[in-house]
């Protein structure tokens, strides 16, 4: 159909980065740092640095990958077109949770933060319209989506900046362990393996960002240069914002074991080194962080459901339709705003829960891609191409496999859940598996 619209070309490698890291929302450290910090006895630095390893073996094996198919769809084209039809299909299923859910958390923060400072205002007033905003901005399209983010990103670097700025000062001054340069917040003989390795998978989730912007291969300028810079990009400079930070967080306030609440330790270290103007700062920039963060995983959440939808995987006339006028797949954008209103009655516990297992069995078999398309149907067996496309995705695969098995209960009850109905699901699509699912096409109208 020569007059139907597609998905416009518009995207650069700044704001690819960009999109990436306000997916990743880097300032949403300073939230979960008080409950990490003491689950690794402060050795965060070091936890951040094996979990960028871990990551960036996953985010190698996105590169390559995006360089055979730059399509939407992300882990699901990749796996379909690597390994299975079939295998593509659960993978998409499954990691398209963490996008759906993204969203709802989002929009659970906000109406969190803005009932304790507006208590006379109910907390699901704020849900609806904090939804609303982010449905109408993903709607309008991704380039203001992008320039959106953009802007919000600057906030959370200049947070980052101040945050440096002002523990330094304050170290110099003689707060906290009164020295710049120290080895304890990266070792400590005390602390066990095991301790340091079970935040591991958490931290993990901190670096989600450079495997959100292959679902916009389609609306990316030469996508397969720049989204694999974009990759590593988001993946380094994510890195670099977590070990920093938290080394300074550690020598600036080392009696980590004293917050007063470890979820909002934060404003603590914040009350600490800047006072009652640099708390609010901290509030205000968490409010636009997570509205980036909510833009962007709407964004790619629609669009793997429009890749999905395209080839009638799932429903066309709904998941597939792309707005005349916006370009935008607007059903998916408005189904993804309706699951965010869940918003009103769940948890952030339950949400989490699911959210982390989708994305480790997605990164899974994304390493295991790899392998599949290069290793053994490209057939890169030089010792070069060995190293590329088999031992360093292996060891990745194993690296996830590691903690995927080692994740709570709850992650893997809902995981498994979601994942038995898309089973379900798959087995009727294909006819008892009679017949393959619905392939992606690569040809664009």
């Amino acid at each position: 159909m020569p007059n139907s619209p597609t998905l416009k070309r518009t995207l650069t490698l700044k704001y690819v980065v960009f999109f990436g890291l306000a997916f990743m929302a880097p300032k949403t450290f300073f939230s979960t740092y008080g409950v990490a910090v003491n689950s690794t006895s402060g050795m965060m630095p070091t936890a951040y640095a094996i979990a960028l390893v871990v990551m960036l073996f996953t985010a190698y094996s996105y590169a390559q990958l995006v360089k055979a198919f730059p399509k939407a769809g992300a882990a699901y084209t990749f796996t379909q077109k690597s390994i299975s039809p079939h295998i593509g299909f659960i993978v998409g299923w499954t990691i398209i949770i963490d996008y759906i859910f993204s969203p709802m958390i989002s929009a659970l923060i906000v109406g969190i933060s803005l009932k304790a400072y507006f208590p006379s205002i109910p907390m699901f007033v704020w849900i609806i319209l904090f939804i609303v905003i982010i449905t109408a901005v993903n709607i309008l399209g991704i380039k203001l989506a992008a320039k959106l983010n953009t802007y919000m990103l600057f906030l959370q670097f200049l947070l980052f900046a101040l945050f440096f700025i002002l523990s330094i000062k304050g170290l110099l001054e003689g707060k906290g362990a009164g020295i710049l340069f120290s080895t304890v917040p990266f070792y400590d003989p005390e602390i066990s393996a095991p301790a340091l390795l079970s935040v591991i998978p958490i931290l993990c989730f901190s670096f989600l960002g450079f495997d959100a912007v292959t679902t916009l291969s389609e609306e990316t300028k030469d996508p397969t240069r720049t989204l694999p810079k974009a990759i590593y990009f988001i993946t380094m400079i994510g890195g670099f914002l977590f070990i920093t930070s938290s080394y300074f967080a550690q020598l600036i306030y080392p009696e980590f074991h004293s917050f007063t609440n470890p979820e909002s330790a934060y404003l603590e270290i914040a009350m600490y080194i800047g006072g009652n103007i640099f708390v609010s700062f901290f509030v205000a920039v968490g409010l636009t962080s997570t509205t980036a963060s909510a833009v962007a995983s709407g964004t790619s959440a629609s669009r793997i459901l429009y890749a999905m939808g395209r080839e009638n995987v799932l429903p066309k006339k709904i998941f597939g339709y792309l707005s005349p006028k916006y370009r935008t797949p607007v059903f998916n954008i408005l189904l993804i705003g309706g699951i965010a209103l869940s918003a009103l009655f769940l948890n952030l516990t339950t949400a989490a829960s699911i959210i982390s297992f989708g994305a480790l069995f997605a990164f899974f078999f994304v390493n295991l891609s790899v392998v599949s398309y290069y290793f053994f149907q490209k057939k890169q067996r030089s010792f070069k191409g060995t190293i590329q496309y088999l031992i360093i995705p292996l060891i990745g695969a194993a690296l996830i496999g590691l903690f995927f098995i080692n994740l709570d209960k709850h992650s893997l009850i809902l995981g498994g859940t979601w994942l038995l109905i898309g089973f379900i699901y798959l087995l009727n699509l294909t006819k008892m598996f009679r017949q393959p699912p619905p392939e992606l096409a690569f040809e664009e109208a």
